[in-house]
């Protein structure tokens, strides 16, 4: 049966929504392209050079992103310094009421914002509204607690937070977290990821700024902005969400520098699995585990396997893998009318067709190398309209035994991929599980839980599950890294507000040059 787009949800009804929300934010020609301003100086402008931004739905334009070079960016961040001593001594009562007023137009677009994210980022409706949801819920907790939280002296930070996040939680990351550093007492400024999320943070910082919030969001390469966002002597604190790569240019850029700081990278979060029995358990968190297609820091892309139990981890995780749905966030049947709900997907596309084919490439060179291929799915048969550019999909694959030289075995995949390793003692499990140099989480599945325990204390990550996955978390939950996965202070509830002000008692918890302190996680 061919498939179409469902009513209401083409790119042009989207945009069309997007700038009648936030038409300070765009330049629209007769021809219906748009070109996203920057919000610099405290006002929406249209400076930068276009760039035009696609989408991995079907590798078609969506709008023009305006990038900035690095004078520019120098005179936004001198702004925004300004605007944060001004907001600094606004009064808590004051910032709170700005920020529930930003809360309120936020939640009053929450669908559209969802609906640029499925766009934008591929993300499938459900897990786009989550996005949206917990980034609204979680600012609320903050109001409800920033009180408590900045008794006893706590001071925002001498300047602005720059925060610098990867494309794939636009909303509950980056969003979040600057809505935070406000009700702190902080100005932000935000770089917009250069892959996806524009248009979504384009339009909730209109409603921020509507809001009275001191914010600044900028595009441009970071080759041009990087040196300003990091260095500037004006900034406060650096937030940065991304890969290890690009976290550890940051992270250099700051040695010499005492500029707060929380740099959080990916680690090859594993799963290890010994004297197990508990299968149908198992299967409905690794099922969970493939939403979007394990685009996310938290992801768990390795399993170190008990020998024992092989056969039977692979009689439950294979089905889980078949029957993981993936396709077009928006493709319906003829018979789908409004009302009816969007289709109910694993994962959409990759990012990019260039990260689709980097991960083709990465399972191609671990098979020549050696792993196994015990299951490689096919695009054939997914949800896609007819002629449709598939360029950014991939479907599941698993490998055993990736070999040593592989990037599989020693770096996140970032995508519905997982490697299996096969290990006979609990030694071996722990150095396969600590492969990667530290990792934000790690989960062991064992029926002694007790022996669990023990287990767990010798794992290079900040947070373990007993039997059950660990997330990022929201709320009161601490988040941090061990090893290269982290670097600086650790962020979630009452450590998230203690990152981005001074004053109080105690040192911080985090990675730093000369120590690490962790919380009870």
């Amino acid at each position: 049966m061919a498939l179409r787009l469902a009513d209401g949800t083409s790119w042009s009804d989207t945009l069309t929504r997007a700038v009648a929300a936030a038409p300070e934010a765009f330049t629209t020609t007769d021809d219906g392209t748009a070109t996203l301003h920057n919000l610099v100086e405290g006002q929406w402008r249209a400076i930068g050079t276009p760039t035009a931004v696609r989408t991995p739905v079907d590798n078609t334009v969506l709008v023009n992103l305006a990038r900035l070079d690095a004078d520019a960016a120098r005179a936004a961040v001198a702004h925004a310094a300004a605007a944060h001593r001004e907001w600094a001594r606004t009064p808590l009562a004051d910032r709170t009421a700005r920020v529930v007023d930003a809360l309120d137009a936020l939640t009053t677009h929450r669908d559209l914002l969802a609906m640029l994210l499925v766009w934008e980022i591929g993300k499938p409706w459900r897990l786009a509204c989550a996005d949206v949801d917990r980034a609204l819920d979680g600012v609320r907790w903050y109001v409800g607690e920033i009180e408590r939280m900045l008794a006893g002296g706590r001071e925002p930070l001498p300047g602005p937070v720059s925060n610098i996040a990867s494309w794939n939680y636009p909303m509950s990351v980056l969003v979040h977290a600057e809505l935070v550093q406000l009700l702190a007492g902080n100005a932000v400024i935000a770089k917009t990821p250069s892959q996806g999320g524009a248009v979504c943070l384009t339009v909730a910082h209109a409603l921020m700024r509507r809001a009275g919030l001191p914010a600044t969001l900028l595009s441009g390469s970071g080759e041009q902005l990087s040196e300003v966002l990091v260095r500037a002597p004006e900034i406060g604190a650096v937030a940065f969400v991304g890969g290890r790569s690009n976290g550890g240019k940051v992270a250099a850029a700051l040695l010499d520098s005492d500029k707060r700081h929380f740099i959080e990278q990916e680690g090859l979060n594993a799963w290890g699995v010994w004297e197990f029995s508990r299968w149908d358990t198992l299967a409905a968190h690794l099922r969970k585990g493939f939403e979007y297609g394990k685009q996310r820091c938290t992801a768990y892309p390795r399993f170190v396997v008990q020998r024992d139990l092989v056969d039977e981890f692979l009689d439950m995780y294979l089905p889980v893998v078949r029957s993981i749905r993936f396709g077009h966030p928006l493709a319906v049947g003829d018979d789908w009318t409004a009302g009816d709900p969007l289709p109910e997907l694993d994962f959409g596309p990759l990012i990019s067709a260039a990260k689709a084919d980097e991960l083709r490439r990465k399972v191609d060179e671990a098979v020549r190398g050696g792993a196994v291929p015990l299951h490689r799915g096919k695009l054939d048969g997914a949800p896609f309209l007819d002629g449709q550019d598939t360029s950014a999909y991939v479907a599941p694959a698993v490998l055993l035994a990736p070999p040593g030289r592989s990037r599989l075995m020693h770096a996140e995949p970032f995508g519905p991929v997982d490697t299996i390793v096969v290990v006979d003692t609990t030694d071996e499990l722990l150095a396969a599980m600590n492969a990667s140099n530290g990792a934000l989480v790690a989960s062991l599945a064992c029926d002694d839980e007790e022996l669990a325990g023990k287990l767990a204390t010798d794992l290079q990550a900040f947070k373990v599950g007993i039997n059950k996955p660990r997330s990022r978390g929201d709320r009161d939950e601490p988040f941090g890294g061990r090893g290269a996965s982290w670097k600086g202070a650790f962020v979630g509830g009452d450590l998230l507000v203690q990152a981005v002000t001074v004053g109080g008692d105690g040192r911080l918890y985090g990675n730093f040059p000369d120590h690490s302190s962790y919380p009870t996680t």
